[in-house]
């Protein structure tokens, strides 16, 4: 159902509504961003009051003008309306982020998320500009319906450039760095961003595009590669980070890889489906560790944790789930949506399978030495921390329940067809605008409970491992060799600053200093200088001597008789 309310736009041929679409895709968004939404609202009102958060209401009005931008998003009826919800989410990221302002590291993670945020914008809006130009309109129907006409190679430049534009919204591969440093932010606008709002917009506009990424195979491909480099590339990364949200931002960024391999093969629904579940387990893990954070007196390093397993039961036991949950293991939701996309991937090309089942290992590997490390063994924080430590309050605790039991029971929305034959759920309901299943629907239900079996056997594993080598004698001590490379990020962040920041700021430095300073001011002081310079000099003109005056008087009427005198001849 479309919904216009005005012409926004009206130029020529050219018109653009302000419009709405209400159909089952943008629904099951609106309910993952309204729902999760209410939930992290619920557990600001305590953990913003404990934090003696200044600019109580502010806070509340960004993380609502937040919401309100991602629903715009989603419900736009064309790109241009997209657009506006897409660089809404960007400022309010920007606001979030750097909420604790005073804070000048926050205030330059800030900037950092606005401007890395730019650069995928622009490729978005050359794209809208690029539709414009060759279809006469942005509006979805009129784009999807005349797209089988267009070139192939038109397609594909078109949805590469949009492309980009989830790249910097999803955080992936060149993308990225800018979401582990969004932990600046209050934990819960890290679940907010993390979880339901800013980082699905990406997985939202290529699911919505899907028609022109299904003419386009290059930009598949592209988006499946991507992905899955992603995915380990994060998940690798995350191994060796010892701050609690550091280690849930990369696994964020590690899970959006899933989401973006699910898309490339063509896996639209189940792609679709990981961002409902990861939304669930995920700010789950996120408000799980505000709790932690809270209880600590502030404390993030997991190092100096330990124990608080008999302290914090609550978030203790829904911690564990929101682990089980990502690690992908069943009956938790995020074991079906997970392997739902690495069977299609399967379908597609075996190498992307074996890819996803890496990352899955990896996943539970840091996801249980995150878990042991923070409640198992001995507590390795301060006395004062440890007279300190205590449950959060109820405010705080509903939604990490609610949210771990949607965690588990999230599942009987899209029942695997290979476990319950004519299961419904979410593929029948977002088969109207999504079409079927993906990959997965060319492979044999052996083959499928054979790939579900691997992973899950794989997952456990290295659950089972992480705990006997973390839960007595967690990792203390500074990582060395390949570690120490995964501690530092593989050192992504120094060589953009090497190869991108350091240069443009020598560029800022050379404009201010030689063309700003030396030309531009240079030229506008040097002709104040000059004018006074000729007052100056003018002035002894004005002597008060008559004499000097009836001289100055003869010399002149001598220069007019002489041109004069040319001027005839």
């Amino acid at each position: 159902m479309t919904i216009t309310l005005f012409n926004f736009i009206h130029a020529g041929n050219l018109n653009i509504p302000f419009s709405f679409l209400v159909d089952p895709l943008s629904s099951l968004f609106l309910l993952i961003i309204t729902g999760v939404g209410f939930l992290i609202h619920l557990y600001s009102v305590s953990y913003m009051k404990t934090e003696n958060a200044p600019d109580y209401a502010k806070y509340f009005c960004f993380l609502n003008l937040f919401v309100f931008s991602m629903l715009l998003l989603v419900l736009g009826a064309n790109f241009v309306i997209l657009f506006i919800g897409w660089e809404g989410v960007g400022l309010c990221s920007y606001l979030l982020i750097g909420y604790w302002f005073k804070n000048l590291d926050y205030g330059n993670a800030a900037k950092k998320a606005f401007i890395m945020n730019r650069i995928g914008d622009l490729g978005f809006l050359i794209a809208i500009f690029a539709m414009i130009s060759h279809f006469g309109s942005v509006t979805f129907a009129d784009i999807f319906k005349q797209a089988p006409a267009a070139s192939t190679g038109f397609i594909t430049a078109i949805t590469l450039l949009l492309f980009i534009g989830a790249t910097g919204k999803s955080a992936q591969i060149p993308l990225y760095t800018w979401l582990p440093d969004a932990m600046a932010g209050p934990t819960p606008v890290s679940a907010l961003i993390h979880a339901a709002t800013m980082v699905t917009a990406g997985i939202y506009m290529i699911a919505r595009s899907h028609i022109l990424y299904d003419l386009a195979p290059v930009s598949q491909t592209v988006v499946a590669i991507t992905g899955s480099a992603t995915i380990i590339l994060a998940a690798l990364i995350a191994v060796k980070q010892n701050d609690i949200k550091k280690v849930l931002a990369y696994s964020t960024i590690s899970q959006l890889g899933y989401m973006f391999l699910g898309l490339g093969v063509g896996a639209y629904t189940e792609a679709v489906f990981h961002v409902m579940t990861h939304a669930f387990f995920k700010a789950l893990l996120f408000l799980c560790a505000g709790s932690v954070i809270h209880a600590m007196s502030g404390e993030q390093d997991i190092r100096n944790m330990g124990g608080l397993k008999k302290n914090l039961p609550i978030t203790h036991i829904t911690f564990l789930m929101g682990c089980l949950a990502i690690s992908g293991i069943p009956p938790f939701s995020g074991f079906f949506s997970k392997d739902e996309i690495l069977s299609a991937a399967y379908g597609k090309n075996p190498i992307y399978y074996i890819i996803g089942v890496t990352g899955a290992m990896i996943t539970a590997f840091y996801m249980f030495r995150l878990y042991a490390t923070t409640f198992l063994g001995k507590f390795r924080g301060t006395e004062e921390q440890q007279h300190h430590l205590h449950e959060s309050p109820s405010l705080m605790t509903i939604p990490l329940i609610i949210l771990a039991i949607l965690s588990v029971f999230a599942v009987f929305l899209d029942i695997p067809e290979v476990m319950v034959k004519n299961s419904g759920g979410l593929a029948q309901f977002l088969k109207p605008v999504l079409g079927g299943g993906g990959e997965s629907a060319m492979i044999s239900a052996s083959t499928e409970w054979m790939l579900m079996g691997i992973s899950t056997v794989l997952a456990l594993s290295m659950i089972l491992y992480a705990l006997s080598r973390f839960k007595k004698n967690p990792e203390l001590a500074e990582p060395t060799g390949f570690g120490k490379w995964m501690r530092d990020k593989f050192y992504v962040d120094e060589i953009y600053d090497a190869l991108i920041v350091k240069p443009l700021n020598a560029l800022a430095d050379f404009f201010n200093s030689v063309i700003e300073k030396g030309v531009i001011d240079g030229l506008v002081n040097g002709t104040g200088r000059l004018v006074q310079y000729s007052s100056r000099q003018l002035r002894y003109l004005q002597s008060g001597q008559v004499g000097g005056y009836v001289l100055l008087m003869v010399i002149g009427m001598v220069i007019l008789f002489v041109v004069q005198l040319f001027l005839r001849k």
